[in-house]
């Protein structure tokens, strides 16, 4: 994936000019950055805004069903494999790490489902998502255990990075949004229906079983394209709908469309303040949303003494 690109290959010429130099630094490395960096949170404030409204829990985020401990114990498998045997070598160098975490990422949410035995219990679906993180957190905790050397090497995706994201994996971002903003907003309405309560959605004609495995493949498809190009990022997917929540009230409609743009805007502005604030040494990106998220968290806490359980 993005994380296990080098940035040392440039190719530059040495008869390039400093103008010439500049310029494909700028295009090269710094947009596919800035890009990367938007589309990644523009798809977890997706996910988070889908996940928040479909289990009607403004406390859910885009890792509710163990997509982040799936994608952690994916590249820890891969970088295990790293040197064990030519085989296993060969087959790792081909896999790549984003191959291993958006697979991981997606086997573990086909695990929760079959856990929970279909979509058609919510709480049974939130159960089964944490019992599968906690099975999988232990897997990856296991796999570092037998070789230590595993923790360094994955230091980057735990904390999250933009560093590494090039041409392809924006691209790869941007049709993983495309398509999961066009699904969500197809079950936007049904988001709305869920709002008054299962029973009333029923009896309003929405078919649940369908519409709920519609937007978990959206959510799972979100989620698993941005960790897998940016590794494990906190709080945005669980703050930027609360903040857009916070601007008026609104339909899902409104806010599966403008929950993305605080959510890019929010890391992008993430990534600008961990490359700056100890420069010229950067810090992890997660490491900074983590930090901003919290403290929003706290503060609406603060202002609204009964929780974040009262939606607008």
């Amino acid at each position: 994936m993005g994380l296990g690109l080098s940035v040392g290959s440039t190719g530059f010429s040495p008869w390039f000019s400093a103008d010439d130099a500049m310029a494909q630094i700028l295009w090269d490395i710094r947009a596919p950055r800035s890009a990367g960096a938007w589309l990644a949170g523009a798809l977890l404030a997706l996910a988070g805004a889908v996940a928040q409204g479909l289990f009607r829990n403004p406390l859910a985020d885009p890792y509710l069903l163990g997509c982040s401990a799936g994608a952690a114990l994916g590249v820890a498998a891969l970088l295990f494999m790293l040197g064990l045997t030519p085989a296993t070598t060969a087959l790792a160098l081909r896999i790549g790490m984003t191959g291993a975490a958006f697979t991981g990422a997606v086997l573990a949410v086909l695990l929760t489902l079959a856990l929970a035995r279909g979509v058609e219990h919510s709480l049974r679906l939130l159960l089964a998502g944490v019992i599968v993180g906690v099975v999988l957190g232990s897997g990856s905790a296991l796999l570092t255990l037998m070789n230590p050397d595993l923790l360094r090497a994955m230091q980057a995706f735990m904390l999250g990075s933009t560093g590494f994201v090039g041409w392809n994996g924006v691209g790869v971002m941007a049709l993983a949004f495309a398509a999961t903003l066009l699904l969500a907003l197809g079950c936007s309405r049904t988001l709305d229906a869920l709002t008054l309560g299962e029973a009333t959605a029923r009896s309003l004609g929405v078919r649940l079983t369908l519409v709920r495995l519609l937007l978990i493949a959206a959510l799972s498809l979100a989620t698993g394209a941005a960790v897998a190009q940016c590794g494990l990022i906190a709080f945005v997917g669980l703050v930027a709908p609360h903040l857009v929540r916070s601007w008026a009230p609104m339909t899902h409609r409104s806010l599966l469309m403008l929950s993305p743009l605080a959510g890019g805007a929010l890391l992008l502005a993430a990534d600008i303040v961990a490359r700056w604030i100890i420069a010229p040494q950067e810090l992890p990106v997660g490491i900074i949303t983590a930090l901003l998220g919290g403290s929003y968290l706290l503060w609406l806490m603060h202002r609204r003494p009964q929780g974040l359980g009262s939606r607008r």
